[in-house]
């Protein structure tokens, strides 16, 4: 006997609303708002929505519900390419609807196949089938056509216990049990009272565990505490790139970094310079002999084009020896442009001085930087957890720079700042991030927040981290770990399904009533 619906599923209309209402809440589990307990209740809400639905009615469900979520959740994705690239209206409304649709597409295919392949109801359905399908389906976003790995479940549990899972599954296995606990939900609303024990323990597990995993060290101390200095210029983001601003920019933060010098290690924000690196080597030159002999060393980001004539965002790590690394994980349509060469021009908003930027390679080493060695990430890249963990091998700190700026005063930079968080607590390393407007941040080895630099303005943020050596469990499997037990778990979700509908079909032929079938509906 099924319990009753407290959420409406009758009319099509309302199940539409109620799912496109739950995604656009999920929002709120998120940084700024930090409302986390909706990461857990959101999803259980879609769930019960599919419940005893068909696959195109769970399709749809899922549709909408991904799309409040992506809607609400990315909307500043407007503000760069309308405010601060200068698309018209209609192009920003195009692509950002596109992006939204194609991301609610991933929703529209969970509920299908959830619909089609898993048990109508009961435990298997809630507590395994469908916790690991969305978390396969999360996984598949964050790489496939480049990937989109924004706003996954577990980024909203950086301040909760369940984020002791990162060291040892990533951000994924931290959704796992989200998702396991809004199965759990489900079971305890419409579950049997050997279902809802199950459901419970589950809950208890799900929050154990973790919280006895926070007070493992999974890495250990390398050496003494290293001061650094982050320089924050906040240029405006339409002053950037206008030929007319370069000087007063270069200016900034040649006076900000000679406010810094005697601090070990200075960092300055994505593509810091309005200018290629080849451009500006006096410049960079005399601010290295200078940092040099104040026992500085400088990691600065700034674009470069090769002697073929290729562009790249990089990093340039300029201490004892010179290091470079550059940016892996391009954003679509404004770094690279996957269309031909006619289409280019057309698309090409955010009117940056340079015709695209290439690939950086996928394996590149990390940046020395006097007594630390780096993990690099550049803006996007940071949202790839499994990326850096090679370097991690050998580096005792990571570091970020980006610049937000292109997102104004949205929700974006603390999203962002959220993922190097999580990224800090996947590797038990203390993490450097430095943003052109903000937020500029120490971030600890357990993903708490040391220190900030004021948002906005020009400022220097100064701090003392320790670095620290050892790779946690994560950084050993990276995400196959967990992805082979959820993509097992369906397997034997749907296995189960499937041995429990031949079993009622095979009664149901030996009974009475098999004499006389009921007519088929047409």
């Amino acid at each position: 006997m099924s319990m009753p619906r407290l959420i409406p599923t009758g009319n099509p209309i309302t199940r539409l609303l109620v799912a496109t209402l739950a995604g656009l809440a999920l929002c709120l589990a998120f940084a700024p708002f930090g409302q986390w307990w909706l990461s857990l209740v959101c999803p259980a809400v879609l769930m019960a929505l599919w419940q005893d639905a068909t696959p195109r009615q769970a399709a749809a469900t899922g549709f909408w519900f991904n799309a409040g979520l992506y809607g609400g959740g990315t909307y500043w994705l407007y503000i760069a390419i309308h405010e601060n690239g200068n698309a018209p209206v209609w192009i920003a409304a195009v692509v950002m609807g596109g992006l939204v649709a194609v991301l609610a597409a991933y929703g529209a295919l969970l509920g299908y196949l959830s619909a089609r392949l898993l048990p109508a109801r009961g435990a298997v359905r809630w507590l395994a089938g469908l916790p690991a399908a969305w978390l396969l389906v999360e996984w598949f976003r964050g790489w496939f056509l480049t990937g989109f790995p924004w706003l996954s479940l577990g980024y909203a549990h950086t301040d909760t216990w369940l984020a002791g899972m990162a060291p040892v599954a990533g951000v994924y296995g931290v959704s796992a049990l989200v998702l396991l606990d809004a199965g759990a939900l489900v079971t305890l609303w419409q579950g049997t009272a050997r279902e809802r024990l199950l459901a419970v323990t589950v809950i208890v597990l799900s929050w154990g565990v973790p919280l006895a995993l926070r007070g493992v060290a999974w890495t250990r101390v390398a050496g003494s505490p290293v001061s650094v200095a982050i320089v924050q210029g906040a240029v405006p983001q339409d002053e950037k790139w206008q030929e007319g601003h370069r000087d007063e920019q270069l200016a900034i933060y040649h006076d900000l970094t000679l406010k810094a010098l005697g601090t070990q290690v200075i960092v300055w924000p994505e593509a810091a310079p309005p200018d290629i690196a080849q451009n500006l080597q006096d410049y960079l030159l005399d601010l290295y002999h200078q940092a040099h002999a104040r026992g500085s060393a400088l990691v600065i980001g700034v674009l470069r084009q090769n002697p073929e004539g290729d562009y790249y965002n990089s990093i340039l790590g300029m201490s004892d020896e010179v290091g470079w690394y550059d940016k892996r994980h391009l954003v679509p349509f404004t770094e690279v442009f996957p269309v031909p060469q006619f289409a280019r021009d057309w698309l090409r908003f955010m009117k940056l001085p340079f015709e695209g930027f290439n690939y950086g390679a996928a394996r590149q080493p990390p940046l020395s930087a006097g007594p630390l060695v780096l993990a690099p990430a550049i803006c996007y890249d940071d949202a790839y957890g499994s990326s850096d963990l090679e370097m991690l091998r050998t580096a005792n700190a990571l570091v970020t720079v980006t610049n937000d700026g292109w997102f104004g005063h949205s929700t974006a930079r603390y999203q962002h700042l959220q993922i190097a968080r999580m990224r800090a607590i996947e590797a038990g390393r203390p993490a450097l991030r430095a943003a052109n407007d903000g937020i500029s941040a120490i971030i600890g080895p357990d993903g708490r927040v040391q220190a900030t630099a004021p948002g906005y303005v020009p400022y220097v943020l100064r701090a003392r981290i320790t670095p620290r050596i050892g790779l946690p469990p994560y950084a050993r499997t990276g995400n196959w770990l967990i992805i082979c037990l959820a993509a097992v778990t369906l397997i034997a979700a749907v296995m189960a399904g499937r041995m429990r509908g031949t079993f009622t079909v095979s009664m149901r032929s030996t009974g009475p009533l098999s004499l006389f079938p009921r007519r088929s509906r047409t």
